[in-house]
């Protein structure tokens, strides 16, 4: 059967850009993976044009015609202008995406924050076609969140809402975020967050199995893996990891009382450590949360290339009067 429209989607991540083409129903076609370089934005966005360059000439895509591009980014998006805000606030200057990659590839583009996206294509896709009210908490090499209240997803004044990562879950950690402040979440439970403390903490645990090598990071799934054996530093970190997540998962409970606790991200996705954090949670605070911690129900494991693909379905002019889940 042939397939007559589709969306060209990125997903730029810390360590790599995922390009795929996806169809307007969610249906990720193929996808491809490119080394990512988020030094600034101008680097990162030169990375993201060179990727869809390769990919549109290396690949045979399989629908009739692309009617867009969709971009999901790390940091502040306007989505609405297709203006790329800012990485991180040293890491900031605004960026019309669309305006810079229409005359190149001759589509419209849509951009939004990566997280934005996934908790998008949740909300079309997944727990969003039977809850109005539920959170999307990432864990990846960062943290984020997306919320949904009433149906609608909370962007916030300055396109800031959802940056949880930099919530306080330890007042009496000594582990500093670059936001300034200490115990922050995303320190402690990120696959980056995991690595610093191995980094840390390793002269204290002579008999660990875990080594750093110099340039490389290491693997959330290679502490999982040694915290499953008993190693003591690797139990140590997951176990603080755990109780940071939880932690802040029941803060964002108390603030918008959902439903539903949507678990995403790469490094959530182990089963041992979505676990960890369901045993880390109180009872008391959950017991509104009526489905739970659960995983996602978009059917592609790339829920941010979903997502990246709304936003490129949504700036396409061509397409604009029909609803995001109900096009061809």
């Amino acid at each position: 059967m042939e397939i007559p429209h589709s969306i060209i989607a990125v997903d730029l991540g810390g360590t790599k850009i995922l390009v795929g083409e996806v169809t307007p129903t969610g249906e990720v076609l193929q996808t491809k993976s490119y080394p990512s370089d988020t030094t600034n934005q101008h680097t990162a966005l030169q990375g993201i044009i060179h990727a869809i360059n390769d990919f549109q000439t290396g690949s045979a895509l399989i629908a009739r015609e692309q009617i867009a591009i969709g971009i999901g980014v790390v940091g502040r998006v306007d989505t609405r202008n297709g203006i790329w805000h800012e990485i991180q606030p040293d890491k900031k200057e605004s960026i019309n995406v669309n305006e810079q990659l229409r005359p190149i590839f001759q589509l419209p583009c849509g951009v939004d924050n990566d997280v934005a996206c996934a908790t998008h294509a949740e909300q079309t896709f997944g727990w969003g076609q039977q809850s109005k009210n539920f959170i999307y908490f990432n864990i990846g090499t960062g943290i984020a969140a997306g919320t949904v209240v009433d149906g609608h997803y909370v962007e916030g004044s300055h396109f800031n809402a959802g940056e949880v990562g930099h919530m306080v879950v330890a007042m009496d950690s000594d582990v500093r975020c670059g936001c300034g402040r200490k115990g922050c979440v995303e320190r402690i439970a990120s696959g980056l967050g995991m690595h610093e403390r191995v980094a840390a903490l390793l002269p204290e645990y002579p008999s660990t199995v875990l080594e750093l090598v110099e340039g490389r990071r290491i693997a959330a799934q290679t502490i999982f893996e040694a915290a499953e054996q008993a190693d003591p530093l690797a139990s140590r970190i997951v176990d603080d990891a755990a109780h940071a997540a939880a932690a802040a998962i029941m803060n964002l409970v108390r603030v918008s009382d959902p439903d539903t606790i949507v678990l995403g991200g790469g490094v959530a996705r182990n089963p041992y450590f979505f676990e960890r954090i369901k045993q880390a949670l109180n009872p008391s605070t959950m017991r509104f949360v009526t489905n739970g911690l659960v995983y996602t129900k978009v059917k592609s494991e790339e829920t941010g290339l979903v997502g990246a693909a709304l936003a490129g379905l949504a700036a396409s002019q061509s397409r604009s009067g029909e609803g995001l889940g109900n096009a061809e």
